[in-house]
């Protein structure tokens, strides 16, 4: 059950799933909600600590998403050649922006050479700083990154609720349950 099979997701996939997409909404909410602080509001460097922490946090998750992800069998996908194909193109699409919106944060983060302290707990180092227009370009990359996200992720949404309902297929119990999954 830890591992995916041919028909179904196994615990780790699904668990990393779910972190992954609750995160990365709520990292939205909050970089969204951050922007419009002003100077003396309280929250005006707690915030941005916490989105780049938790930033931080979120690329180490979705590296090792990425290599458990390359190490196990991907369950086959429901439907035709091309809804399957559109299906690959959309997650290969979504890790590609969120790997996007991840480093270009990082770069945001470490424009003045300064490294990330994610949650007092260890430092990421600034290996790449000082470039030329660095924070004002990843800024903009990460804003736009983010959005596109956002719309992919929502499409992503209904395309298994889609499966779900209108289909009746097992798409979405299948990142719900891995024991339900592993049934055919």
């Amino acid at each position: 059950m830890w591992r995916n099979t041919r028909t179904g997701w196994g615990i780790v996939s699904i668990t990393l799933h779910w972190l992954s997409a609750v995160t990365i909404v709520g990292l939205f909410a909050l970089g969204w909600w951050m922007t419009g602080l002003g100077y003396f509001d309280a929250w005006y460097n707690l915030a941005p600590w916490w989105h780049r922490s938790i930033g931080m946090l979120l690329l180490f998750a979705t590296l090792l998403r990425l290599a458990w992800r390359f190490m196990n069998p991907t369950p086959a996908a429901h439907g035709g050649r091309l809804e399957r194909l559109a299906a690959h193109l959309g997650h290969v699409l979504i890790y590609v922006l969120l790997l996007v919106v991840l480093v270009s944060g990082y770069l945001i983060s470490t424009a003045r050479g300064r490294g990330i302290s994610v949650f007092d707990w260890f430092e990421v180092p600034a290996l790449i700083s000082r470039l030329p227009n660095q924070e004002t370009i990843a800024g903009e990359i990460h804003w736009y990154a983010a959005v596109a996200l956002m719309v992919l992720a929502a499409g992503h949404v209904l395309a298994a609720f889609k499966h779900h309902f209108l289909d009746r297929q097992d798409t979405l119990t299948r990142m719900l349950n891995p024991a339900r999954s592993r049934r055919r």
